[in-house]
């Protein structure tokens, strides 16, 4: 029966020239996590070829793998390695990236920044890097065998849990390495990405620019290290400069705005609490501006209101907050602390 399921979904292949796996179960009527084990023990011995990430994973036959674009697949010691040196390569081998001046000087500094990162934080001894453009998107991966972004970040800013070190890491100027980073990086190439990821230890961060969303999920099996999944549609209007004109000033040049979802503390509550509210403010010392957005939160406790509009603003009279996307429950606590 098996061999009979492969035959199938050869011939599909050859038929189309490129297929994903819910094209295979609309064939079949088998169950999707079914026909990916049969797709996946198929790439293994290489009866199809896998590429791209997310939702854009496609398979081929071997023969029509260049329909899916180039794909470069690299594995490096870690050792003496210069992200600059890899980026000329890729580039040499890869001149289609940079068809467009937009989507190429965003690739190579997404790209050379999640490198660094690898480089500097993971003390992993491999790094592996997946470079592929497929239906007009650009996507990199870079994955190292660390000991893993959110537990070092936990570690080293003596955190309760990884999930703490995610909503650090999502506020910006946050590094395990203050001497010789800013923090920068994974917050800026998160928010000039269309989708982004940070997976590590089995908790794996999406950044969802195109819906404006953030996802944070337990994802099994657990693989060791990080894993940074980048994408940007090849022919994007963004540039460089207006995702850090956004959150710079534009006199002094500084990283002083930030933005955070206040859904991502909520924990599963609906009223939320003093110590919660504390857990928000956490580093926010550091910003000027701090956009507040409260979408899909119902309702906020009057001592979580209390602490980060009257309290917080009282220690820090400089630093402005705005609140985006309250409902009118969100809008009357907020609004009533003010007022005392």
């Amino acid at each position: 029966m098996k061999n009979n399921i492969e035959q199938k979904i050869l011939k599909l292949a050859r038929e189309k020239k490129k297929i994903q796996t819910s094209d295979v179960v609309q064939l079949l009527g088998f169950s999707r996590q079914y026909v990916a084990r049969i797709i996946k023990k198929m790439v293994e011995e290489g009866k199809l070829v896998k590429s791209g990430e997310f939702k854009y994973t496609f398979y081929a036959l071997p023969e029509n793998f260049l329909i899916l674009g180039k794909e470069i697949k690299k594995r490096v010691k870690n050792i003496g390695l210069s992200e600059d040196k890899v980026l000329a390569e890729i580039a040499s081998q890869a001149p289609y990236i940079y068809q467009n001046d937009n989507s190429g000087s965003i690739f190579d500094y997404a790209f050379s920044e999640m490198l660094n990162n690898a480089i500097e934080h993971s003390k992993s001894n491999y790094i592996e890097i997946n470079v592929n453009t497929l239906d007009n998107k650009i996507i990199f991966v870079v994955q190292d065998f660390g000991i893993g972004v959110f537990r070092n970040i936990m570690k080293k800013r003596k955190l309760i849990s990884e999930f703490e070190a995610i909503q650090d890491l999502l506020k910006g100027k946050t590094t395990t390495a203050p001497q010789a980073h800013s923090g920068e990086g994974i917050f800026f190439t998160s928010r000039i990405a269309d989708v982004f990821s940070l997976e590590s230890f089995g908790l794996k961060l999406t950044i969802d620019n195109q819906i404006k969303d953030i996802f944070i999920e337990e994802v099994k099996p657990a693989a060791k290290g990080t894993r940074v999944s980048f994408q940007i549609s090849k022919k994007t209007n963004q540039h460089l400069s207006e995702i850090f004109g956004k959150y710079t000033d534009k006199e002094e040049f500084g990283f002083n705005k930030t933005e955070i979802k206040i859904k991502l503390y909520t924990m599963g509550t609906i009223y939320i609490s003093r110590s919660q509210a504390r857990r928000v403010l956490s580093g926010l010392e550091k910003f000027k501006t701090v956009v507040m957005d409260f979408d899909q939160v119902p309702t906020v406790g009057q001592a979580f209101a209390d602490e980060i509009f009257r309290v917080f603003k009282i220690k820090y009279p400089d630093i402005e907050i705005i609140p985006i996307n309250m409902n009118k429950t969100v809008e009357f606590m907020v609004g009533r602390v003010e007022k005392l």
